[in-house]
């Protein structure tokens, strides 16, 4: 009987995440909605440690790969509309930036944070470095392209002025 009330308690939470989670199913990483293990307790009437339990250490098949059941949840960061969107969101359009720049000239976090800005995500530099450490992406100087001279911060600011 217990086995099976552990079964069922696990089949709940993962139809839920499913249900909460649909785009990101269908259209990957930048449709991750904020989604807290307290919304699914208070869904399924069960405590918030009996889902945090559930979900540890176990993982879901999906079209887009294995993941995580924890992979699902994640934190609510507000949009410059009003709106919000998920901190995995975030991560995903910052893993587009950074893999659409000029290898060249890469962009600092700061610029990355303005340009995020322009989509809508009001993020602040010091998170923007914070996700870009948890992706393991290096800041911007590391990320400049192997044989071209690197410019000093004073001479860069010189000529952009």
């Amino acid at each position: 009987r217990s086995m099976e009330q552990r079964f069922s308690t696990i089949q709940r939470v993962a139809n839920a995440i499913v249900a909460r989670q649909q785009r990101f199913l269908e259209y990957g990483e930048v449709a991750m909605k904020p989604l807290t293990m307290r919304q699914i307790a208070a869904e399924l009437d069960l405590h918030e440690s009996t889902v945090c339990r559930t979900v540890s250490g176990k993982f879901m098949a999906t079209p887009r790969g294995v993941f995580e059941f924890k992979h699902f949840f994640s934190r609510q960061l507000a949009t410059v509309s009003g709106g919000s969107c998920s901190a995995s969101a975030v991560r995903a359009v910052l893993k587009e930036l950074i893999a659409s720049e000029d290898p060249h000239r890469p962009l600092s976090d700061a610029t990355l944070a303005r340009l995020l800005g322009e989509h809508g995500l009001k993020v602040a530099r010091r998170t923007v470095s914070k996700y870009r450490n948890l992706m393991r992406l290096p800041a911007g100087e590391m990320r400049h392209a192997p044989g071209m001279p690197r410019m000093a911060a004073t001479e860069s600011a010189r000529i952009s002025a």
